[in-house]
């Protein structure tokens, strides 16, 4: 009688483990999103260094095996993370349909939802703070990151283009430095609030001045482009 019970025991540990290890016993698209839901909060927290697999395990609610098992390790989930909140940002950009929009709509619309995603977003403001501080070794190993931004400024290239064609816009405007302005003017001023709101004493993230901030860099890149 003791030794069937210790079989039935036996076999329960062994079904356990095998749920565990066998990734197919689970539902492992869903897996996978919460392990990266995990990680993300986890590395805009506590950024590379100090962001531990066991925490973000918690976190997911799985056991960190699973970790191990779809993303290899701490560098290689770090990695599918700022992939994923990159292709996010790709996905919503495509949304807007500028290759459809007047050109200066279409340049006005960029603006404004490039700051608006990084006000809801600042875990994505977090991860690239963090990913600077490597020198962005993690996104050079990522042939995903050049494919999609490249459509990204294909498509903003392409405005830029019409804009000129119709009288709008000045020529010789490089679509890259311009998406780099305007994520730039909206990075700088999120990412250091704190240290700016300081020095000037003034509430950089109330909503007035959130308001203000887009008006501003609207004009400012606005000014740039359109022809005088």
């Amino acid at each position: 009688m003791r030794s069937i019970h210790h079989l039935v025991n036996y076999l329960t540990m062994a079904n356990s483990a095998a749920a565990v290890a066998d990734p197919r016993t689970r539902d492992a698209d869903r897996t996978q999103q919460e392990i990266l839901a995990a990680a993300m909060d986890e590395f805009a927290e506590r950024g590379l260094g100090g962001a531990r697999i066991d925490s973000i395990a918690e976190r997911a609610g799985v056991n960190k095996r699973l970790i191990y098992y779809y993303f290899g390790g701490k560098d290689e989930l770090f990695l599918a993370v700022l992939e994923q909140t990159y292709g996010d940002i790709r996905e919503a950009e495509r949304a807007l349909h500028l290759e459809l929009t007047d050109p200066a709509d279409a340049v006005r619309r960029l603006v404004a939802f490039t700051w608006n995603h990084y006000l809801a977003h600042p875990e994505f403001l977090t991860l690239l703070n963090s990913e600077n501080l490597h020198r962005a070794r993690h996104l050079k190993q990522s042939k995903r990151i050049r494919e999609m931004n490249s459509p990204l400024i294909q498509t903003l290239g392409d405005v830029l283009e019409r804009g000129r064609r119709k009288g709008v816009f000045r020529g010789g405007v490089d679509p890259v430095h311009l998406y780099i302005s305007i994520a730039g003017l909206s990075y700088f001023y999120l990412s250091n609030n704190h240290t700016l709101s300081t020095i000037f004493a003034r509430d950089l993230m109330a909503p007035k001045a959130l308001s203000e901030r887009l008006s501003h860099i609207t004009e400012v890149v606005m000014g740039y482009v359109l022809l005088n």
